[in-house]
């Protein structure tokens, strides 16, 4: 991957990752670069390439939206909403049968509203976050739930399409997603940054290859560099690479760094399809009729229409 040959280069030749400066000063030698030209999205889309939901910031990159587009048992995740909900009614209105799961820790009730009635029967709403373990008890708050909980509260097995957007939280969250669904692979070394490469086992800078599936077939999330590292950056990002995700498609958040001049590019929006397993974007599928049972799962209500 890019990453990995970018950083190669730069350990035979220059500095290491934890020399590399995410935004470096305007200064003599002036430096031709931000982190984002590490991280490129080299992998090609197979399908159709469409972008869902608002102009500037909001829109979503989609790989074979014609893929999802009839398929009855089609389930979509979306955590983190923003003020107009136009990308998962967008969703909605692109699609016959996908159900859309929308979470927030701060949206309480009367989020349904912003959902086209027509379409509400379609859209479930829970109060809570994403995150890597679960508290979610009486005395919790937000309450917190991990993907593997939450899947298995609402009776899943699998997502067509996760969409995150949980402000910085991402990169714990999602290091707790691949430790939850896949499992490293033989490494009496063990990983991180600067562990030693071993072809059979690691890849890039001594992230461990794992092995198993990821529970959903494409993904599309923000990432919110405040106060990372570079060095966490990269193995963050080998660490999806070695569990099957291939990023096909970026965008920079131009709209945040137009309103916070004074800190940067620091959002960018990624999205990545699953190469492992069975999901619709990779494999022909076998159409499952769509469950007559309602919805369940935490915070979400009866529906209304």
């Amino acid at each position: 991957m890019g990453a990995q040959k970018t950083t190669l280069t730069a350990a035979r030749y220059g500095p290491t990752p934890a020399q590399v400066v995410m935004f470096p000063p305007d200064q003599d030698p002036w430096p031709p670069y931000t982190v984002w030209d590490f991280f490129p999205p080299l992998y090609n889309c197979p399908h159709e390439l469409d972008r869902l939901g608002a102009l500037g910031d909001g829109g979503k990159w989609i790989c074979g939206m014609s893929r999802i587009q009839d398929k009855p048992d089609c389930v979509i995740y979306s955590f983190g909403i923003d003020s107009t909900y136009l990308f998962e009614a967008t969703l909605l209105q692109s699609t016959r049968f996908c159900q859309v799961w929308i979470y927030d820790s701060t949206k309480g009730a009367g989020a349904e509203g912003h959902i086209p009635r027509a379409l509400r029967h379609r859209a479930h709403f829970g109060k809570l976050a994403l995150g890597a373990s679960d508290r979610h008890g009486a005395g919790d708050e937000p309450k917190t739930w991990t993907l593997k909980s939450l899947m298995a509260e609402n009776g899943h097995s699998h997502i067509d399409f996760l969409r995150l957007d949980v402000e910085g939280w991402e990169w714990e969250t999602f290091r707790g997603i691949v430790r939850d669904f896949t499992m490293e692979r033989g490494n009496p070394g063990g990983g991180g940054p600067h562990a030693p490469n071993n072809d059979n086992a690691t890849s890039g800078w001594g992230v461990a290859e794992r092995e198993g599936v990821l529970p959903f077939g494409q993904l599309q999330i923000e990432l919110h560099v405040w106060n990372q590292r570079f060095q966490d950056f990269l193995e963050w990002w080998e660490l999806l690479e070695v569990a099957g995700l291939r990023p096909f498609h970026n965008e920079i958040n131009l709209v945040y760094a137009n309103y916070n001049r004074h800190s940067g590019v620091e959002l960018a929006e990624y999205s990545f399809i699953n190469i492992r397993g069975e999901n619709a974007f990779i494999k022909d599928y076998v159409p499952v009729l769509p469950e007559t049972t309602p919805p369940r799962g935490p915070g979400i209500g009866p529906e209304r229409r």
